[in-house]
């Protein structure tokens, strides 16, 4: 497919340069010619959108030094035929669309630049190129060979300076043939499985430049025989398998602009040279066990674009230099045991973009131009100790997509201007100390996908503008003291997948318009809301988004609802609260009852007492007024008998009176007889 609609046909171009070979094509574009024979000797059309299949009609240009045909959207297979072009100096079809097996092409011993990287070729690798030993320049890198080893033969390249045979599904050690190539300034075999040891006798090569290893299976550490190599650099072995510390002499190497080891086993500390160097461009080192402090001059001298040291565990200061010359774009310093404040300094570097120093152990305020970066893409503080506000100059940060801020001790209200951020994607602000409202300018985030507010202190209503983000996906604004009503317009937020509102004061129904979102996840629990639940957002959401919700009901009973644990909102009881009903209801009617049986016990109470007293023993005639004879069956004793009862006669004691045994002397058996506590006056 042609990469644009203005390609070229390769192969019409090459026929009509064929028949114009007798009438001297020369004034075409791309195309050069001897000048006294007029004959073709050179094609270069770079980046031209060319298109088509090179034509094997091409072996009729003998005089063809130079194919160069780069940079299009050529496709097809290389004829065999270019083996015929004898003359041929340079063969670049790089970064093309070829397919394949590549032919033999070990006839065109003239060969001084050949390069067939970035196509589709495969089969096997070309082990032939060993024969062209005129080659300065040999590139057969990103292709798609049967997996194989590097030839020994390239070995017998004594010319050579570039070699590149990166992504050439190439197995095994590095030959020890290619360390006699002393010429050599690029060694790139990266993307590969290349094993073994990092090869030692790599400082041999005192001409290299760039070591590019990375993205293979290599082992063992780096030899200190590398900081001899005075002539490097770029120096890449990032993603293998690699270990051990990096040798202080590498910090003498003042050549050195690149310098990658992330994803490997490292360990130690970083040399303090790295702190000299003047050429330093990108420095990339995380994912690693790095430790100690971190060289505070690193930067100071060099104009550093990139920097990526996450990953570690690193300790101390943060480094303040590293972007001192200005020229600074990425800081990656997550995940590190870093301390103290965040440097000053770093507001004055706008050319900044990517800003993650999440999950150290800073503290303090952030500076308030730090805030205002007006290239800043990615401002990432998280999981740190810092407090302070964010500053209203936020506004200024007008190409912020990701402000990451949670698990701090940020404080006071979130400044209205983050609504003029259009460019913002992701705002994570959970976990913090943040207060007051909500700013309803939040609603003109239209790029917006994930709002993370929850455990804060926000108060207030939830802003209804919330529901003009056309693509939120991702809103949590959980475990903060919000009250009022949800909105209703929620219902419009058609890409929303996951709300959450938990452990809020709001108070209102759930909006039945919530049966139109298509949620995933949804959380309404322990809030003050009341009335009917939708049968849509209970299937969706469950029992366990509404808990803590007393004021909840369902509008009738089947498959969704009947273990949802809620009432019925008529006044009718689920099975479960009908039984407490009954039981509730018959505990009243049994309260009656006893109520009036305890009536009835006292009113016979005070009956009998009277009685009681009427029949108390004594009269007008003098009788002992302290006993009164009560006679249950026909007894025949004398009133004087009871008179001189004995108290060591007495059988017991109740609430009215002691109780006496008295034997009669008439034979007539033994009785009981009660005393009455009152007396009678």
């Amino acid at each position: 497919m042609a990469r644009h609609s203005n390609s070229i046909s390769l192969q019409i171009l090459t026929t009509f340069l064929i028949l114009l070979t007798i009438q001297i094509p020369c004034h075409f574009y791309g195309i050069s010619c001897d000048q006294e024979t007029g004959l073709v000797t050179g094609i270069s059309l770079d980046n031209k959108s060319l298109s088509g299949v090179i034509s094997p009609s091409i072996s009729v240009l003998q005089n063809l030094t130079s194919l160069v045909l780069p940079s299009n959207t050529i496709s097809g297979v290389l004829p065999n035929e270019l083996s015929k072009c004898v003359s041929l100096r340079v063969l670049n079809v790089s970064d093309n669309y070829m397919n394949g097996s590549v032919p033999d092409l070990s006839k065109l011993t003239g060969l001084e630049i050949l390069d067939l990287s970035d196509n589709y070729f495969s089969g096997a690798f070309p082990d032939w190129v060993g024969n062209l030993t005129g080659l300065v320049s040999l590139g057969l890198g990103d292709n798609d060979y049967d997996e194989g080893e590097i030839p020994e033969s390239i070995g017998r390249l004594k010319k050579l300076y570039w070699l590149y045979l990166a992504g050439s599904n190439l197995r095994g050690e590095i030959p020890e043939s290619i360390f006699g190539l002393e010429g050599l300034g690029t060694l790139d075999v990266c993307k590969n499985k290349i094993s073994g040891n990092f090869p030692a006798s790599i400082v041999k090569l005192k001409n290299l430049f760039k070591i590019e290893m990375y993205e293979n299976n290599l082992t063992g550490e780096i030899p200190d025989g590398v900081a001899d190599l005075s002539l490097l650099e770029e120096f890449d072995v990032s993603a293998n398998q690699m270990f051990g510390e990096i040798p202080q002499r590498i910090g003498n190497l003042t050549k050195l602009t690149v310098f990658h080891l992330f994803k490997n086993n490292f360990s130690g500390e970083i040399p303090g040279g790295f702190g000299d160097m003047h050429h330093l461009v990108a420095f990339s080192i995380y994912r690693n066990r790095f430790t100690g402090e971190f060289p505070q001059n690193l930067g100071r001298f060099s104009p550093l674009n990139s920097i990526d040291i996450s990953e570690n565990k690193f300790s101390g200061a943060f480094p303040k230099y590293l972007c001192q010359n200005g020229n600074l774009q990425n800081l990656l310093a997550l995940d590190n045991n870093f301390s103290g404040t965040f440097p000053d300094n770093y507001a004055e570097c706008t050319p900044l973009q990517r800003l993650r120093i999440n999950q150290n152990r800073l503290e303090g305020t952030i500076p308030d131009g730090v805030w205002a970066l007006p290239n800043v893409l990615v401002i990432d503080f998280s999981d740190n100790n810092f407090t302070g506000q964010i500053s209203p100059r936020i506004r200024d940060a007008i190409q912020l997509n990701e402000l990451m801020l949670s698990n701090n001790r940020f404080s006071g209200e979130l400044p209205k201007e983050i609504g003029k951020l259009t460019k913002l994607e992701r705002i994570y602000l959970n976990s913090n100390k943040f207060s007051g409202t909500i700013p309803s300018e939040l609603g003109a985030l239209k790029q917006i996908t994930s709002l993370q507010l929850g455990a804060n202190a926000f108060t207030g209503s939830i802003p209804s503008q919330l529901a003009d983000c056309p693509r939120m996906v991702d809103l949590n604004l959980a475990s903060n003291f919000l009250s009022g009503n949800i909105p209703t317009s929620f219902s419009k937020m058609a890409s929303l997948n996951s709300l959450n509102l938990s452990r809020n004061e709001l108070t209102g129904s759930i909006p039945r318009s919530f049966d139109k979102l298509k949620l995933s996840s949804v959380d309404l629990s322990y809030n003050h809301l009341s009335g009917s639940v939708p049968p849509y957002f209970l299937t969706v959401a469950g029992d366990k988004a509404i808990l803590g919700n007393k004021g909840l009901c369902i509008g009738f009973k089947n498959e969704s609802t009947v273990n949802s644990g809620l009432g019925l909102c008529d006044g009718k009881n689920s099975h479960k609260n009908f039984i407490k009903s009954k039981l509730v209801m018959f505990c009243i009617v049994l309260l009656v009852l006893v109520v009036l049986l305890g009536g009835l016990l006292l009113v016979s109470y005070r009956s009998f007492k009277q009685s009681e007293t009427e029949n108390i023993l004594g009269d007008e005639k003098g009788t002992n007024l302290n006993f009164k004879l009560e006679s249950f069956q026909q007894k025949e004793f004398d009133v004087d008998e009871i008179c001189e009862i004995d108290e060591d006669n007495l059988i017991g004691s109740g609430s009215t009176g002691k109780v006496y045994r008295l034997d009669l002397k008439k034979g007539c058996g033994t009785v009981a007889v009660k005393q009455l506590w009152k007396e009678m006056g």
